[in-house]
């Protein structure tokens, strides 16, 4: 399996716009094949980023998670209320319970 961890800081007055948008791209990225899991989390120390937690069966699940129209949009959406540039880690995940 493969993990992602992708943190993208917003603009403080436009976190609204962003979870908005953020809830959008889930509703959307639950109807995909592949996608075990995809949350979204905001650490109480980090309150403007927004931390995504990502599962999926293989790298092909991820490939094409990024191609889909759905998430292209969000990220052309994110442009206008990102603090800044994402951090994206992919891992392969050994284990979970």
């Amino acid at each position: 399996m493969i993990a992602v961890i992708a943190k993208l800081p917003v603009q403080a007055e436009k976190k609204d716009e962003a979870l908005a948008a953020v809830k959008k791209l889930m509703a959307e990225v639950a109807k995909e094949a592949g996608t075990i899991s995809y949350t979204l989390n905001i650490d109480d120390k980090e309150p403007n980023t927004l931390v995504f937690m990502e599962r999926y069966q293989d790298k092909a699940a991820l490939s094409a998670h990024s191609a889909t129209p759905h998430f292209k949009e969000f990220m052309e959406k994110a442009m206008a209320f990102a603090a800044g540039e994402p951090e994206i880690k992919v891992l392969n995940e050994v284990e979970s319970i």
